[in-house]
């Protein structure tokens, strides 16, 4: 007790000790000061005036913290609204608004050398603790040496030796911990879900490429060949049919290049307030030849639909894919072809549904519909589908189907309603 006392006594000393140097180095800036009456202000004057420069820097320390969170809850809600096409405040104002802030590096610096720092005051709490803990407990066993044989120091050293040791748990045994379970078990998982992602992805590009190779490959042979049938008789009086074919081939190969660069190509998207009913309206009348050509009822069965923040001819384009699809796989059903459409509104969701009563997708097939080039169509490019998620998962949103061989088929796009 005596040493806790040294100690506390030690700090006030120090702090007064501080405070009276401030305290003359202001009386001598005042005194070098020339005075602004020919009377010396009172005691009581000093007094007030020194009360009001005080509250003065606290009132402009609190003002600049608001403006600091002010200006970071805003920046926050502009990226996260940006994605919308909605902006709190220009680029200029971003860029001010940056310049108040360190650059990103200098975050991370921070914040590590912030990290830092608490840590080594966390230990440094703890080593103090344990000075305190042995310097008292020594000072109670002298005591108890010189008043009484029986050990009754053992109590509290024993008592406070539970709290220190939980102390020096919650200082250095959670890094061992996480150093020597948690990190290596983490590590462990983040290399094992590397290897399935490669995996996969490794899976993917093969799959593709050799999709591509068929793809471009046949129609070139199929040119070359006939090429060199010209070139060998140049009179032959067919030249100019295997000229045509050649041309044919030739523009196969450009279609699918072409369909391959739009798909691979990163495109721009203008989000906009859009209406999702007036959106599966729009791409229902550019598919309105068609699906009279192929004897289709169409069921709406909504009167008007949330709004979203997208892209309207891009959504456009994912329902008239999704159509087209369905009056395809109409083809095989005799009569009685009929496409249902149904939008719902949740609370963080819409959903649009696109049904249809046609030949329905096989189940080792309903998993490669989304891949690039996968088609079963004789003329399809098998990149409609593929786009067509691309595009849903651009707007945040999802797109899965279930089907049933030879009964139904049926397309679920779900997008994101703004909060």
């Amino acid at each position: 007790m005596a040493l806790v006392g040294f100690l506390i006594a030690l700090c006030l000393f120090i702090h007064f000790k501080r405070r009276l140097e401030r305290s003359r180095r202001r009386c001598a800036i005042n005194e070098c000061k020339p005075s602004r009456s020919p009377e010396a202000a009172s005691w009581q004057e000093e007094w007030h005036r020194q009360w009001a420069d005080k509250f003065h820097r606290q009132a402009e320390r609190r003002l600049r913290h608001i403006e600091r969170t002010t200006e970071r809850r805003l920046r926050l809600a502009n990226r996260r609204l940006r994605r919308f096409g909605v902006r709190i405040f220009d680029e200029r104002g971003l860029r001010d608004a940056a310049k108040a802030d360190p650059e990103p590096h200098d975050r991370g610096e921070i914040e590590v050398l912030r990290r830092a720092r608490r840590r080594a005051a966390a230990e440094l709490s703890f080593y103090w603790h344990l000075m305190i803990y042995l310097g008292v407990i020594a000072f109670l066993a002298l005591v108890n040496l010189m008043t009484t044989g029986y050990p009754w120091f053992l109590w509290p050293a024993i008592g406070w030796g539970i709290g220190l040791f939980f102390h020096y748990m919650a200082v250095f045994g959670s890094r061992m911990l996480r150093e020597r379970y948690f990190e290596p078990a983490v590590e462990r998982e983040v290399r094992r879900e590397k290897v399935v992602m490669h995996t996969e992805k490794q899976a993917s590009i093969d799959e593709l490429s050799a999709t591509i190779a068929h793809e471009i490959r046949n129609p070139i042979a199929a040119a070359k060949s006939l090429v060199q049938q010209m070139g060998e008789d140049p009179t032959s009086v067919e030249n100019a049919d295997y000229a045509k074919i050649a041309i044919e081939e030739l523009d196969r190969v450009e279609r699918r290049v072409s369909h391959l660069l739009k798909y691979a190509k990163e495109e721009e998207y203008t989000f906009d307030p859009v209406n999702l009913a007036a959106v599966v309206d729009s791409a229902l009348t550019q598919m309105r030849a068609k699906l009279d050509d192929a004897a289709v009822t169409v069921a709406r069965h909504y009167l008007g639909g949330p709004t979203i923040f997208g892209d309207q001819e891009k959504l456009r384009q994912v329902f008239a894919n999704v159509v087209a699809n369905a009056i395809d796989a109409l083809d095989h059903v005799a009569e009685g072809r009929r496409l249902e459409l149904f939008i719902d509104n949740g609370a963080r969701n819409a959903t649009v549904r696109i049904c249809d009563n046609g030949c329905g997708i096989p189940a080792e097939k309903i998993d490669r519909i989304f891949n690039p080039f996968f088609t079963t169509k004789e003329n399809g490019t098998g990149l409609g589908m593929a786009i067509a998620k691309k595009i849903v998962e651009a707007h945040e949103g999802r797109i899965d189907v279930v089907s049933e061989p030879g009964r139904r088929t049926e397309f679920v796009i779900t997008l994101p309603l703004p909060q």
